[in-house]
């Protein structure tokens, strides 16, 4: 059954129509998931390759997705309705297929991964524009452009080239006067290779080569050096979309454990250094930026921790800047260097406690909500209660001071502080207001 494109357009004659989303559940536990039969077939509707929605979906439910294009398989993780799938849907339409000037899904993405920014032409009324790249989609629209990701369907694919092989069958062995070798020279060879956009193809015939479009004139490949370079760079490019979109898949232990490799090997290379923007860029494409510092402080950190904070303060602190969750995961590898070093940093867990919270990498209530509790994630249960007694004084002394600032805004007006050059400690005196002097009466001129 076909339902409108814009759904919000009642009109039964409306002439966009695409199939109604079939969602068959696969699977039990942990493995269950969402397989959409039918995205292919939805996806060509809306002029978009299956892999955006699927995507889409996964932003919107917080779910993983999977990619099958040779089988044409789009999946979910987790249990979906079709109902809830067609829904949100809607909102894919609305953002990314809709023309915002007449409503009419006859648009193209104009995708410029250089610029960071996605167009969109509508081909009714002819609007150009720019959509928000604030969704999470946007990013891997930039990091897998509809060029250059599997906009045509593995079936079309196969139906294409089952096409073009009867073509060439005919051509190549009909009977009669057409297939004669008197009328035409059938081709010896003829070659396929993928460009952008389609296939090219080459004939050899009689001795000569012909590509598509061309008559009589020669062809043959470049051979420049310049022509090379480029070649490698679009293979290079291609190969590097390939692969992101692959790691955004993986599981998060597996990222985790390539962004670990990434940084250990800017350690041994020696450029760790001033690679702390480069290691940014990596876990955020990783999608693991708060569990960043965890896998820092292991590789960076030993029992010298606190000149390697001096040292490294700039890569934690593009990490922990106002996240309190990758605050979280510091103060957990804090806990496993300390098990690595216990002997020489268990007495100096308060000092090295402190040191984090002077370089801003710790805010004083992610410090107190780590002291409520004593975890066992990281370290045993024992080791951790132990961590927790040594950091009880600076955990005190933070919240005396924290006390202290909050009373001093509302300080006794009559109470003043008095320094005194000679004197060593701070004294306090209240000081009485004085009573403002009686005002002279006023003298009438006239009564002298």
């Amino acid at each position: 059954m076909s339902v409108n494109v814009n759904r919000s357009v009642l009109d039964q004659f409306y002439r966009y129509k695409m199939p109604r989303l079939i969602a068959k559940v696969e699977g039990k536990g942990n493995g269950i998931k969402t397989v959409i039969v039918n995205m292919v077939d939805v996806a060509k509707a809306l002029n978009r390759p299956p892999t955006y929605p699927t995507k889409f979906f996964g932003c919107e439910l917080g779910a993983q997705t999977q990619f099958d294009t040779k089988n044409d398989r789009y999946i979910v993780n987790g249990s979906h309705e079709a109902n809830k799938l067609q829904d949100m849907l809607d909102g894919f339409i609305r953002k990314f297929v809709l023309c915002a000037e007449c409503d009419n899904p006859e648009t193209d993405l104009n995708v410029n991964p250089k610029k960071q920014t996605i167009g969109t032409s509508c081909k009714a009324c002819g609007y150009r524009g720019m959509l928000d790249t604030r969704h999470k989609l946007c990013t891997f629209i930039l990091k897998n452009p509809p060029e250059a990701s599997d906009s045509v369907s593995a079936t079309a694919k196969k139906e294409k080239e089952k096409k073009n092989r009867k073509k060439d069958k005919e051509n190549g062995s009909g009977s009669g006067e057409a297939g004669s070798q008197e009328n035409f020279d059938a081709p010896d060879v003829v070659v396929r290779w993928p460009l952008s956009g389609g296939f090219a193809a080459a004939a050899h015939v009689g001795g000569r080569w012909f590509q598509d479009g061309d008559d009589d004139d020669d062809w043959g490949e470049e051979t420049t050096k310049e022509a090379q370079r480029r070649r490698m760079e679009e293979i290079s490019d291609h190969a590097k979309n390939l692969t992101l979109s692959e790691d955004l898949e993986k599981p998060l232990e597996e990222r985790v454990n390539l962004f670990y490799n990434f940084v250990k090997q800017r350690k041994e290379s020696g450029a760790v250094d001033t690679a702390d923007k480069e290691i940014l860029a990596e876990a955020e494409r990783l999608d693991v930026k708060a569990m960043g510092p965890l896998i820092l402080s292991e590789l960076l950190f030993d029992d010298n921790i606190r000149e390697q904070l001096k040292k490294y303060k700039r890569h934690f602190l593009r990490f922990c800047h106002n996240n309190k969750k990758a605050q979280k995961y510091l103060l957990g590898g804090f806990e496993c260097v300390v098990k690595l070093h216990q002997v020489q940093l268990l007495q100096r867990v308060p000092i090295i406690l402190k040191d984090l919270y002077d370089a801003d990498l710790l805010d004083e209530d992610v410090i107190f909500a780590w002291a409520e509790k004593v975890s066992k994630k990281y370290v045993s249960k024992e080791l951790a209660k132990e961590i927790h007694a040594k950091a009880a004084p600076f955990v005190k002394w933070l919240k005396e001071a924290e006390e202290e600032s909050e009373g001093s805004d509302e300080d006794d007006p009559n109470v003043e502080v008095v320094y005194s050059p000679s004197a060593r400690e701070l004294k306090v005196e209240t000081v009485k207001a004085e009573k403002p002097e009686k005002e002279e009466e006023d003298i009438d001129i006239d009564a002298i």
